[in-house]
């Protein structure tokens, strides 16, 4: 049974994969420790994995272009409108599997380690500029209303 799609749903420790044959017919959706993950998709036949955009997942997929398979990441939002009913990861998976084959679906690229550090030192630098523009409103504030 050739699996031709595989949805990925990406958490802390416990990832849920479900893969799909050509036809549709699931062909599993199961849950995977963080340290099965590799080595579940080394012994598959490379395809399509699908999973929501986060920043774990530019990791991931980096892992997985590394083996062949092709890796497509798509804004959770996007994602959202394909779940049929409750929410789980089971659910979500499946969900993500079925928006990857979308023809109108948006992707997200893949971004490069290099790319994600510059985007986390953007975001550090914007954070203590906040807390020193904070800080200093909340001196001058005081200040005011001590001096009247």
């Amino acid at each position: 049974m050739q699996v031709t799609t595989v949805g990925l749903e990406l958490a802390k420790n416990i990832f849920q994969v479900h893969g799909i044959t050509a036809d549709g017919t699931v062909a599993f959706n199961k849950s995977l420790r963080r340290a099965q993950l590799l080595d579940f998709f080394e012994n598959i036949e490379p395809c399509l994995i699908g999973m929501e955009a986060c920043g774990s997942s530019h990791h991931w997929a980096r892992q997985f272009l590394k083996l062949g398979y092709e890796v497509r990441l798509m804004p959770a939002m996007y994602v959202k409108t394909y779940v049929k009913r409750g929410k789980s990861d089971a659910i979500d998976a499946e969900a993500i599997c079925e928006a990857v084959t979308r023809p109108t679906m948006r992707f997200v690229a893949i971004k490069t380690e290099e790319q994600q550090g510059v985007l986390f030192l953007h975001r550090a630098r914007d954070m203590v500029v906040r807390q020193r523009t904070s800080s200093a409103t909340c001196s001058v504030a005081c200040w005011v209303s001590s001096a009247s």
